[in-house]
């Protein structure tokens, strides 16, 4: 086989969220892309409830946001309290548009999402999707990675070569496998009962809010979803088996506090054991791995769906670059580099309000809380920096902002600067166009002057440079103040 005889470009092993986000974006690149799936069908019941602002970003690239924002719920935000309904803890979510052109933050039914995203790929020549596959093993070289899977209805097995593998496939990833399965251990293994209800009539003292009901002993959440759905999340005692809470009687014992079967109905239960790991392995040759294949963190912050997007954003334009021989050497190395220390910010701080939920003495863990007030005290969205990788060796003027993600203001016309850039990166500056590139014939990436779009003074500003370049995930490359940096930064390549 000659090394430009690939039946694909990459295969996506798993079509959850994770997976069929990066085969959209894979996609909108123009590489070809091949789906595996051990379903036949989208799973119907709840599953993954939030998602925030800069997940909404990359729905918006992929073309499903403006379907999307018609089946959430915008969320008002989270409060901790304790035994007695003290605020312990008050996070408000804004219910205006933020930064990042979207409200801070979403709840959502994930089959509407799944939906949205395969009918996306539906229409996409360059996909090719296969239901009902299982992955048997793979392999990989220098010039190619193998993937042999089976037929789950026909018991046929067969095999296709690609340029790259991902491996999307959830928790037990037998793509995680053929990497390396050493994980590190984040200290955090608690059950849970996850619990998701359909209400028979309009119940508004349950609230729109995530409650988290501290307690040393039984914490419980409670989350609005939209529509009539809500869900409560139970902590297990240790003496307590799974098997009791297959009974609807012991559920409905615990939830009586706030609902019973005359106003609600049992749509799904299950017990979960939550876990917090980073795989120490993500990528291998030709084969990588995202979502909940590389890592797991405890729901408490509602970012286990986020993290995998955020990971496939990271990976997908890169694999892109490097399939149309426009990347520089070890470009793919830096998906790893860059998204691991980001992913464990997100797990520590989730770990960390956990800790808060289970504490012996919740007043005195929440120290900076206000006893018995109806503010209490604010958290605000994380948005970490990207670890070293792209841009991590600039000038130290250079790479100020560099691994941030970049906000999205509105331009002319009312319309979103994503909008306007597409899928590639952007170089935004004050200086004309024309004048930078009198010496520079083609460039990879769009550039935009605010002669042409005075709104982005706003954003400079607020960055305090001249310019700045966006990559194609909306993280921030780098920027610059003198006319000579950015000459410097309009040269950089990938």
């Amino acid at each position: 086989m000659k090394n430009t005889d690939f039946d694909t470009d990459v295969v996506v092993v798993g079509c959850g969220p994770t997976g069929a986000t990066l085969a959209n974006l894979l996609a909108l690149g123009g590489v070809r892309v091949l789906i595996l799936e051990r379903e036949d069908e989208i799973y119907p019941l709840p599953r993954a409830v939030h998602f925030d602002d800069e997940i909404m970003r990359v729905f918006q690239t992929i073309g499903i946001s403006e379907k999307l924002k018609e089946m959430v719920q915008i969320n008002s935000g989270m409060r901790f309290v304790d035994k007695e309904n003290n605020i312990l803890l008050d996070w408000p979510r804004p219910k205006e548009i933020g930064r990042h052109g979207w409200y801070p933050s979403y709840r959502f039914h994930q089959p509407d999402l799944e939906t949205l995203l395969r009918e996306k790929l539906h229409t996409i020549d360059t996909v090719d999707m296969k239901f009902g596959t299982e992955v048997l093993s793979v392999t990989s070289n220098k010039l190619y990675a193998e993937v042999f899977f089976n037929d789950r209805s026909s018991g046929l097995s067969t095999s296709v070569r690609s340029k790259y593998v991902v491996g999307c496939d959830g928790a037990n990833s037998i793509i995680r496998s053929v990497i390396g399965e050493e994980k590190h251990d984040c200290g955090f293994q608690e059950r849970w009962l996850v619990a998701d209800v359909l209400l028979k009539e309009e119940l508004p003292e349950l609230g729109d809010r995530t409650i988290q009901h501290c307690s040393n002993t039984r914490p419980i959440t409670y989350c609005g979803q939209p529509k009539n759905r809500r869900r409560w999340e139970i902590r297990l005692l240790d003496e307590e088996s799974e098997l009791e809470f297959t009974k609807p009687s012991k559920v409905w014992s615990i939830l009586k506090k706030w609902i019973n079967p005359k106003v609600a109905e049992l749509e799904r239960t299950a017990v979960y054991t939550f876990r917090s790991m980073v795989s120490k392995k993500w990528m291998k040759g030709r084969l990588f791995i995202a979502g909940d294949a590389a890592h797991l963190m405890p729901p408490f912050m509602g970012q286990g769906m986020c993290a995998g997007i955020r990971d496939v954003a990271n990976l997908a334009w890169k694999l892109v670059a490097e399939i149309k021989n426009q990347a520089e050497a070890g470009l793919l190395d830096t998906y790893e580099s860059e998204r691991v220390p980001h992913v464990q910010k997100y797990i520590d701080t989730a770990i960390k309000l956990g800790g808060l939920i289970n504490a012996t003495d919740p007043t005195n863990a929440f120290e900076s809380s206000k006893k018995n007030t109806k503010n209490g005290t604010t958290m605000k969205s994380l948005y970490p920096e990207l670890g070293i990788g792209l841009g991590s060796f600039l000038g130290s003027n250079l790479k100020k902002h560099r691994g941030l993600i970049a906000s999205q203001p509105r331009l002319s016309k009312n319309q979103l600067m994503d909008d306007l850039s597409g899928y590639k990166s952007v170089f935004i500056s004050r200086s004309p166009i024309k004048r930078l590139l009198a010496n520079i014939s083609e460039l990879p990436f769009l550039c935009i002057d605010t002669i042409a779009e005075p709104r982005l003074n706003q954003f400079l500003d607020d960055l305090s440079v001249e310019a700045v370049l966006i990559r194609p995930d909306r993280y921030i490359l780098g920027t610059a103040k003198s006319f000579d940096e950015q000459e410097a930064l309009i040269s950089i390549r990938y």
